[in-house]
């Protein structure tokens, strides 16, 4: 008890690693690693994860999203196969092996190993250990989330449905979630590919969540433009609009000086498994096909504009609680 106890301070100050340390009822966690090849030919998500419902037995998981072909798979392991590190993020699944700079894949889509490069981790201090901010300090938040990676760059081949594919110089993302359940009702989008040149990323979220007998809608997003990342979130002061449209979501956020407009285009994607109260029920669709239109301006002066492209979107539950 005392060494669980431990190690989830620990982790604590360390979103990127494992949190569920002595969890073993309504709890879940999961990493979203995305990996884009250079020539865009390829778009995937690896979903490595625990599930402990309320009832029966627990298991452990991989799922793999295809962009492309707007499919998703669910692999399913034995929860002794799941054995993450105490000290760090690194993650042993079956023949499988995760970490914030390397991952190792032995699933039937996807064989290989990958390096990651020049990651941009999200800024941690002493009241906001990470993109929680200090919501990360609030021991009964229904969803917990972090940001391993804005942008790295990968280095390595990965056999793909058996065909050997380079993958170095391509572009990839992390983040992760953990706790009982998704929200009631989200907004996610993710996308480091635009039509201009740089190291470029952006995520933005915003879900209604639970609070000590009320709801209140919470959002984060970032915008990296290089070395600088412009912040955007409930915790910072900062407001947002949204909009949903048949076949488009406008969000933006802005505080006293800056402002992030995004609009974004839905298009076809596939069904990832998503946790209710630890299980492993729920459904939510995600596109990686959508195109992402930003605009950032600060003190009024236009600082960025530009399209993503490869862009991650889910759009789930009674959205209408957001706009």
């Amino acid at each position: 008890m005392l060494k669980n106890h431990f190690l989830r301070q620990r982790a604590l100050w360390n979103p990127d690693m494992y949190h569920g340390w002595g969890r073993t009822r309504r709890y879940f966690e999961g990493w979203y690693v995305k990996m884009v090849d250079p020539a865009e030919q390829f778009a995937f998500a690896v979903i490595p994860g625990i599930s402990y419902p309320q009832e029966g037995e627990p298991h452990a998981f991989i799922q793999v999203l295809d962009g492309k072909r707007c499919t998703a798979t669910y692999h399913r392991f034995p929860a002794e196969a799941f054995v993450p590190s105490e000290k760090e993020f690194e993650l042993q699944l079956g023949d499988n092996f995760f970490s914030a700079n390397k991952i190792k894949l032995a699933l039937p889509e996807l064989r290989g190993e990958l390096h990651f490069h020049n990651n941009y981790a999200w800024p941690r201090s002493l009241g906001a250990p990470g993109i929680m901010g200090w919501y990360a300090f609030m021991p009964f938040m229904e969803c917990y989330h972090g940001v391993v990676s804005m942008h790295h760059r990968l280095e390595g081949r990965l056999q793909v449905y058996g065909t050997d594919t380079e993958f170095g110089g391509g572009i990839g993302y992390m983040e992760k979630d953990w706790g009982r359940s998704f929200p009631g009702a989200w907004i996610w989008t993710q996308t480091n590919h635009f039509d201009v040149s740089g190291r470029i990323s952006l995520m933005a979220s915003v879900a209604d969540i639970p609070w000590i007998g009320k709801r209140f809608t919470g959002y984060i997003s970032g915008l990296l433009l290089e070395d600088r990342l412009f912040r955007f979130a409930t915790y910072t002061g900062a407001k947002m609009q949204a909009s949903i449209g048949e076949h488009e979501v406008a969000v933006s956020f802005y505080d006293r000086h800056t402002r992030l407009d995004i609009l974004a285009h839905q298009a076809g994607g596939g069904d990832l498994v998503a946790p209710i109260q630890g299980n492993m029920t729920g459904k939510v669709n995600e596109s990686m096909q959508a195109t992402v239109e930003v605009q950032l301006r600060e003190n009024g002066v236009l600082l960025f504009e530009g399209t993503g492209r490869n862009a991650g979107l889910e759009v789930a539950g009674a959205v209408e609680k957001l706009v």
